[in-house]
């Protein structure tokens, strides 16, 4: 969103004499510093203010004096109903401050686009705390995209988002171990006030309204040039799509499109893809030896029992850097000794997979 010093003015009643952009310059340059003898959060709400002044040293001025907050004007102004304009210009302002973000991202009052904003912040304890917070999720698509594409939303967090959205995990995927260290606290309901304008939420439980070339299984009756018109068919019909749409078509399409949904750059709409129960052994063969795909999907194939039955599921994955080493190293155990030489002369494959296929291998005798 877009702050607007009107409503910051509005919001601040008898008090916008000092941020009026019609008053004194001088005045306003004074108000600015930041002496000012009145209550934090309108402290925070004039600086706020005047930090969208015209004149530029004004505005300058206003901004130094907001990072330079002590901590307990700033913690009392932030956790306070403050008007969202001023939130969204404290959460420009505090972008690199952790707790004062947090903070941020904890208000009620906060809008729904500055939660977008604070969601592609590098501050995996912001992802965790916008991540719990379900209203927003729910009403807000922007939110759950720029989540997903956060390089710091790990797979715990992405299937609690898709636990909120309805994409459960597979009956035989074993869940990823959330990590303590990163305990956050839970946002309160926001405001309904500080929601955005948005199209009405997308169904992602009903799948009746996709075309039907988009959910019907035809491969078998198409030859090569059909398969790659189709192809470029759904590449079309996805690139118009919007994030939810994609994963409601990544559960209810059919093969080509979750050869497209499990490389999307989003990490909700690929683990949504490889999650549809349509998922063929063939095509889970094939993504694990892929090194196009997210680290995200590996780990939701190598988590899942039932896939790593499969030897060339297991193989795949030994010989896909982006499995975690430690499954890697596991499934070691399970391959045959031709394959152990192999991957043990690779320079494909991690150092200490390799170093653990020889270490097999001269146990048995064949190094």
């Amino acid at each position: 969103m877009t702050p607007d010093q009107s409503a910051i003015l509005e919001a601040l009643g008898p008090a916008r004499r000092f941020a009026d952009p019609g008053g004194p310059v001088e005045g306003r340059r004074m108000a600015a510093s930041g002496a000012l003898p009145m209550p934090p959060p309108q402290l925070v709400t004039v600086l706020c203010a005047l930090a969208l002044d015209p004149d530029a040293g004004v505005a300058d001025q206003a901004k130094a004096s907001l990072r330079a907050l002590p901590d307990r004007v700033a913690d009392t102004a932030l956790a306070a109903k403050l008007d969202c304009h001023s939130l969204a210009i404290c959460a420009e302002i505090f972008r690199e401050n952790g707790p004062r973000a947090e903070k941020i991202a904890l208000n009620p009052s906060t809008a729904d686009a500055t939660c977008c904003f604070l969601a592609t912040l590098p501050n995996p304890r912001l992802v965790e705390i916008l991540a719990q917070n379900q209203v927003r999720l729910l009403r807000c698509e922007a939110l759950v995209e720029a989540l997903g594409e956060n390089p710091l939303t790990g797979m715990a967090t992405i299937d609690r988002i898709l636990h909120f959205l309805g994409v459960e995990r597979g009956e035989h995927e074993e869940p990823e171990p959330e990590r303590k260290a990163e305990d956050v606290p839970v946002p309160p309901p926001p405001d309904p006030a500080s929601a955005d304008a948005e199209a009405p939420a997308v169904d992602l439980a009903d799948g009746s309204d996709i075309p039907a070339e988009l959910t019907d299984e035809a491969d078998k009756d198409l030859d090569d040039d059909q398969k790659e018109e189709r192809n470029r068919n759904i590449m079309a019909a996805v690139s118009t799509m919007s994030v939810m749409e994609k994963m409601k078509l990544a559960r209810f399409g059919n093969t080509g499109a979750r050869g497209v949904l499990v490389r999307d750059r989003n990490k909700l709409v690929a683990a949504a893809a490889i999650r549809n129960p349509k998922i063929s052994d063939s095509e889970v063969e094939s993504y694990a030896r892929s090194r196009q795909l997210s680290d995200e999907v590996i780990r939701i194939i190598s988590n899942n029992r039932q896939w790593t039955r499969n030897y060339p599921v297991k193989l795949g994955l030994v010989m896909n850097p982006k499995c975690p080493p430690g499954t890697a190293i596991k499934f070691l155990n399970f391959l045959t000794d031709r394959d152990l030489g192999t991957i043990m002369r690779s320079r494909d494959v991690p150092g200490p997979i390799s170093v653990q296929a020889r270490r097999i291998l001269a146990r048995k005798g064949k190094s």
